[in-house]
């Protein structure tokens, strides 16, 4: 734990509502809260980068007020939080997977204006979840207050670290936790017969034991690390995307990993975790596994 949660900056009302959000985490985590604020010179002209930009006073007065909105609304939601500025010369997506190196949480919008904006496939929010070195909070949708933290499990070695930041943010923030776990009988694995010479089939319900037991096992010993936690299983026989998009409507957070089961292993970003990026009701936490994070 660094003791830092970042946030980007751009001045729109998902980056300020992204500020709220860090502000809420950092104060959970005891931690301090860095504003960053990533600057390009071709921002500042719609015809392409300008061979001089404005003078150094002249862009401490254009990002002055922003960055001071920022605080404004950090401290109105946690007062008691410490807040530094930074302002960066660079891509955003640059700027944020350096601030990353350092901080324990990265915090951004789900759209947003100069440097930060929409998030498409390929832009910032997406590609800093594919590259961050800790995990990353997407800020979009509204979120139940009141609601659990869903958290979506494949059982692969991949998603632990989700695992992990799941249950520590749900013991941070007092809230009860879904562990959602998703098979189809494409994709579930076939155990092999008890006796070698029986045929190779599953007796009737073992595949929906078997996805039991794939979440028993994947949030093994957790539950005795946050004995406070309250934790409800669901194992559903359908879509992921689909099952993890509906959960999403009565969650605060919805929690994955970057990979898991299936697809390419060469992807960066999984097909579920850029689903929940673009199609979630609530903000989105992606957390890359250890060896993503190199």
């Amino acid at each position: 734990m660094s003791g830092l949660v970042v946030v980007g900056v751009d001045g729109s009302a998902s980056s300020l509502a992204s500020v709220e959000a860090a502000a809420m985490e950092a104060h959970w985590r005891g931690a301090g809260l860095r504003l960053v604020h990533a600057f390009a010179w071709r921002d500042m002209h719609p015809l392409g980068p300008l061979s001089l930009g404005p003078p150094e006073n002249g862009l401490r007065d254009v990002e002055e007020p922003l960055l001071a909105e920022a605080e404004d609304r950090a401290a109105a939601v946690a007062p008691a939080v410490e807040v530094s500025r930074t302002v960066v010369t660079g891509e955003p997506l640059a700027v944020l997977e350096a601030q990353s190196r350092v901080a324990e949480l990265v915090v951004v919008g789900s759209r947003g204006m100069s440097g930060f904006v929409a998030l498409m496939v390929g832009s910032t929010g997406v590609q800093l979840a594919a590259h961050a070195r800790c995990p990353v909070l997407v800020v979009r949708g509204r979120g139940e207050v009141t609601g659990p933290i869903v958290l979506g499990v494949d059982g692969s070695p991949a998603g632990a670290k989700a695992v992990d930041f799941a249950f520590a943010e749900a013991a941070l923030r007092d809230v009860d936790i879904v562990v959602v776990h998703c098979w189809t009988a494409w994709g579930a694995p076939m155990p092999p017969p008890h006796d070698a010479a029986m045929p190779y089939a599953n007796e009737p319900g073992a595949l929906a034991a078997h996805e039991e037991r794939v979440l028993a096992e994947a949030i093994a010993g957790r539950q005795e690390r946050f004995p406070h936690v309250r934790v409800e299983r669901d194992v559903v026989h359908g879509g992921t995307r689909e099952t993890l998009i509906e959960a999403s409507r009565r969650a605060q957070l919805l929690v994955v990993g970057a990979r898991g089961h299936g697809g390419f292993t060469g992807l960066l970003l999984g097909s579920v975790s850029q689903a929940m990026l673009h199609h979630a009701h609530c903000p989105v936490a992606v957390v890359r596994s250890a060896d993503d994070s190199r």
